[in-house]
């Protein structure tokens, strides 16, 4: 198979989940009677921030990097990430003993930086909004001979990631399936491989996804048929989800599964990161909680007393935000 350029079937996400079952964390799949309590509906948490590296990146990462070639090996990785797909591509490098360079923005946030520094991986920095990372990371791959694993535009990313949603449907101890599963967007390949596994036993299921309001680009994307893009300058508190658009493949798959995008605001993600730190016990950062956020928020229609299942995709937070959110509470 020719990685980032064929759309993956809910068979490569099994493939993948497979062959990550031994090397990653079964996350488990939480409940808690105050968050169902303010839905009026069974909620249950699927908390990736619990996974290796604090995120669902190590998934994709480690399912792409373990096929590549002996020759490849040798060459090594480069990766162009805003934290968490760089440490998924830092960990997954150092178990398989490969060499591995990630290309970052300048003010990604400190943790994520340490994470990809901890796993050995060498950082090249770069200036968001007046570079390109893609560029950055062609100009390595050339001059070094690396391949360039993408953080959500790939073939075995996307099914490797989907393996989360695989565990959700073996996790789920309901014969009723789930309302509705919802999840954060960026570049769309959680999204995508997760809807793969979850519309093979739920076909009925809604699949919600959850952007910033700053960057929307798969409502927008939705609602004309065609990738829309990001303002080169937008900004969020959600930094894991300012992709700059929907992925080809992401998007191919996503147009297909997704049945609407709710958007939230800066403050209603902070919301959600005091929630889940309070009364789910779960360290998530801003992008990464975004789905709680839109179900606290009243952003996804509900049937009252149906299941519903959201998905907390990391908690790599600095802890100097953390504590300025906590102590932010009205």
């Amino acid at each position: 198979m020719s990685a980032g350029s064929v759309i993956p079937t809910v068979a490569d996400v099994k493939d993948a989940y497979e062959r990550l079952r031994d090397v990653v964390v079964r996350t488990p799949l939480l409940r808690n009677d105050e968050l169902d309590k303010r839905i009026a509906a069974p909620v249950y948490v699927k908390a990736e921030p619990l996974q290796l590296t604090g995120s669902f990146k190590m998934r994709g990462a480690y399912n792409r990097i373990s096929r590549f070639t002996d020759e490849e090996k040798a060459r090594g990785v480069v990766a162009f990430s805003s934290g968490n797909h760089a440490q998924g591509v830092a960990r997954a490098a150092k178990l398989l003993s490969i060499p591995a360079i990630i290309v970052m923005p300048s003010d990604a946030p400190k943790v994520k930086v340490e994470g990809v520094q901890r796993d050995g991986a060498e950082i090249v920095f770069y200036d968001r909004f007046k570079e390109s990372r893609e560029e950055i990371a062609r100009d390595i791959a050339e001059k070094r001979g690396c391949v360039v694993v993408p953080s959500y535009d790939d073939f075995y990313v996307m099914s490797g990631q989907g393996s989360c949603g695989i565990e959700i449907t073996q996790q789920f101890p309901l014969e009723t399936p789930p309302q509705a599963l919802i999840c954060g967007v960026g570049g769309g390949g959680l999204i995508s491989g997760v809807s793969l596994a979850a519309h093979d036993k739920w076909p009925e299921t809604r699949i919600v996804g959850v952007e910033p309001q700053a960057a929307d680009d798969h409502a927008r994307s939705l609602m004309t048929g065609e990738r829309e893009t990001n303002p080169a300058d937008a900004t969020s508190i959600c930094d894991a989800l300012m992709s700059p658009s929907p992925g080809e493949l992401t998007f191919a798959v996503n147009k297909h599964h997704l049945s609407a995008i709710a958007l939230v605001t800066d403050e209603e993600a902070r919301e959600a990161v005091r929630f889940a730190f309070k009364h789910l016990k779960v360290v998530a950062e801003p992008g990464g909680c975004v789905s709680l956020a839109a179900l606290l928020a009243g952003k996804v229609d509900l049937v009252p007393d149906e299941p519903v299942i959201i998905v907390l995709t990391g908690g790599n937070i600095d802890p100097q935000m953390m504590a300025d959110i906590l102590a932010s509470a009205v």
